[in-house]
């Protein structure tokens, strides 16, 4: 459901930590496991300023959602993992970018140096702050001013990296390493980019580069010997997030997971589907598979 905030709405994160950024971290119970789940892209609380500043309806807005992607996943702590959700939406802000991919078409006023404005996504229209939603239309009816972005920027990019950040450090703490699965969902359509039929499942390990092979084998298997239709790395090899916490050399693996949203959501009233609960428990039964692909994995002499 589509949450409409108020300026300087704050929610509480789940371990009782608090912060301006609309994050939930719901921390593992019991037994921990060598995982981490993260879901940049599910949050459905929308600014009213953002609302207002689009020329975009509020359905239209949605339609870069990983729509209940956190809730897919809501297993995980009770299992041991911990999980990290941004409850900001990604149309306002990404989180699996880097923290300046931006568009000087869209500002008003010059950007400063830093800015990373030659990268695809941005010329995609999918830089850290979106020119467009999923399906292509544009977002904003005006140009926005720098400052704006920064203000997204320090206020929810930074605080869900450093989360995520101290995640990961706890985790290779007590593991040696750790693998981090960013989880995503993807519109119906989109495996036909490839000439076939769309994937239930694409898996991400930026071509080899962010996940020991052993553990996307498992992901594959997983998937696999249940009837899902599995791709790799097409046509999605893996963001910012998989890139960027993703280092086997050094024990630190991630890998990206897209889920049809056909599985589990009609895609038009953005409701679930029946099959929603299924999924629930397969993916639960999914944490564990990775857990101990990971834990064999982390436990190897290199």
């Amino acid at each position: 459901m589509m949450t409409v905030l108020q300026p300087h709405s704050k929610l509480c994160l789940m371990d009782g930590e608090t912060a301006d950024a609309t994050l939930e971290l719901r921390r593992p119970i019991g037994k921990r496991l060598p995982l981490i789940f993260a879901s940049p892209h599910s949050g459905s609380d929308y600014p009213v300023d953002f609302v207002s500043a689009s020329r975009l309806d509020p359905l239209a807005l949605r339609r870069s959602e990983d729509s209940f992607v956190d809730e897919l996943f809501a297993a995980a702590p009770g299992l041991g993992a911990p999980l990290l959700s941004a409850r900001f939406p990604r149309a306002y802000l990404d989180v699996n970018r880097e923290p300046y991919e931006l568009d000087p078409a869209m500002f008003s006023d010059a950007l400063p140096h830093f800015v990373n404005a030659a990268s695809p996504r941005v010329r995609m229209g999918l830089g850290t702050i979106a020119r467009v939603v999923a399906n292509g239309e544009e977002i904003y009816a005006s140009k926005l001013r720098f400052v704006e972005a920064q203000r997204r920027i320090d206020g929810l990019y930074y605080p869900y990296h450093q989360a995520l950040h101290r995640l990961v450090e706890e985790t290779e703490a007590v593991f040696g390493g750790y693998l981090l699965v960013d989880c995503h969902s993807m519109p119906s359509a989109a495996g036909s980019i490839c000439g076939a039929a769309a994937a239930d499942i694409v898996l991400g390990d930026c071509h080899g580069t962010a996940c020991a092979p052993e553990i996307l084998e498992a992901a594959r298997r997983f998937f696999s010997v249940r009837g899902f239709t599995v791709a790799i790395n097409a046509p999605y090899a893996g963001g910012y997030t998989t890139e960027h916490y993703g280092y086997p050399p050094r024990r630190r693996h991630a890998l990206q997971v897209e889920i049809n949203r056909a599985l589990y959501m009609d895609e038009r009233s953005y409701r679930r589907r029946p099959r929603f609960a299924s999924l629930v428990r397969e993916l639960a039964e999914f944490v564990g598979q990775l857990a101990r692909a990971a834990e064999e994995r982390l436990s190897e002499i290199d």
